[in-house]
């Protein structure tokens, strides 16, 4: 059974940080590519960063500079430092895993809050 498990959201001030991550289990992980998505009421979920197998990262132009991308392929899990956070990152944030040449994600996570408010 395959599982990604996210961690690491909360409630921090304009300008913090937060650590996510989204641990893998049930998959080949250092095969997959993961990508974190986002999605904030009443708005469309939104692709926020990619990490392929090979450890290429991609990333939206609103979080570049202050978001990154990372993987530890011994403990099957994907990280999102997410620093000089703003309250338009406020959302709830998905990991999510693929083949690299799949074009859409196969397997989600249940998801972990995120709240950038004074």
């Amino acid at each position: 059974q395959v599982q990604l498990v996210e961690s690491g959201g909360g409630l921090v001030q304009p300008g913090g940080s937060l650590r996510l991550s989204c641990a893998a289990s049930g998959i080949f992980f250092r095969i997959y590519t993961i990508g974190w998505y986002r999605q904030a009421p009443e708005k469309q979920r939104e692709l926020v960063a990619v990490i392929v197998n090979g450890g290429s990262t991609n990333y939206t132009d609103s979080v570049k500079g202050r978001f990154t991308i990372s993987r530890d392929n011994t403990k099957n899990t994907v990280y999102l430092q997410m620093n000089n956070l703003k309250p338009e990152d406020t959302a709830v944030y998905y990991c999510a895993a693929k083949r690299e040449y799949m074009t859409t994600y196969t397997y989600w996570g249940q998801g972990t809050q995120v709240t950038v408010s004074s």
